[in-house]
């Protein structure tokens, strides 16, 4: 659908070099314009939220947080503002961290100069933007996360207080002292829940839950990171 001109922008990434290039590229464009920017996440959801622009362009890797805990709670606020994230990272968990945060796209800052201007109009417009390098990415995680849905049903009562505890941030000393089991034991259970769901990662499974959660609560992928470092993906910060 046509949006209302003009699309007001505002921009999120911790090189000011970047933000000045992006809002150059963005402002050649007469439908756009470029409402405010910043490098830090606290600044930046402020600043968001007394702005209101239609779309954020946000860089994941922030030294105060990350881009997806940014737009995870600005549309926490108001969904209307629609998020882009513009990184160098194609990692499939920060992909679909992303998309748990209710990212509208996901696009690499390879991205040519005109797809980008592009990508904000049709984002502003109503429309996914996921980068075709990545995208295969996202299908394959999600066809592992629906194997690994089918299989939770089987899982016996034992592995899944561990997933549930697993997806509220618990290391596994946490978990044993919370089960009154050995630490080892615990360590046992992980490995064959992992590998029982198919998984290779704790985050993996925090996400796994965060899904099976339906959003409802505080269980998100980036709160679960938030809680416990161990299991942050690499090269994404979160906010505490």
């Amino acid at each position: 659908m046509a949006h209302k001109n003009p699309i007001r922008v505002y921009l999120v990434d911790d090189h000011e070099i970047v933000r000045r290039g992006v809002a150059s590229l963005l402002a050649s464009d007469d439908t756009i314009e470029v409402v405010g920017q910043s490098g830090s996440a606290v600044d930046a959801l402020r600043e968001i939220l007394e702005l209101r622009p239609d779309v954020v362009v946000l860089d994941n890797h922030l030294p105060d947080g990350s881009g997806i805990d940014v737009c995870r709670e600005m549309r926490a606020v108001d969904p209307s503002i629609r998020g882009l994230i513009l990184t160098s990272y194609d990692d499939a968990e920060v992909i679909s961290a992303a998309i748990l945060a209710g990212a509208s796209g996901y696009v690499l800052k390879r991205i040519e100069g005109n797809s980008l201007v592009s990508g904000v109009h049709l984002i502003a417009g109503g429309h996914s933007l996921i980068d075709p390098s990545v995208a295969s990415r996202v299908v394959e995680q999600m066809e592992m996360q629906k194997k690994s849905v089918d299989v939770v049903g089987d899982l016996t009562p034992q592995q899944r207080k561990i997933l549930l505890l697993i997806a509220q941030g618990m290391t596994n000393r946490q978990i044993a002292e919370s089960l009154y089991l050995a630490e080892k034991t615990v360590k046992n259970h992980v490995t064959g829940l992992l590998s029982r769901l198919g998984l290779q990662h704790r985050t993996q499974a925090a996400l796994l839950a965060a899904r099976l959660d339906g959003g409802a609560g505080t269980t998100t992928a980036s709160t679960v990171a938030a809680r416990n470092p161990a299991l942050r993906p690499a090269g994404v910060r979160y906010a505490a």
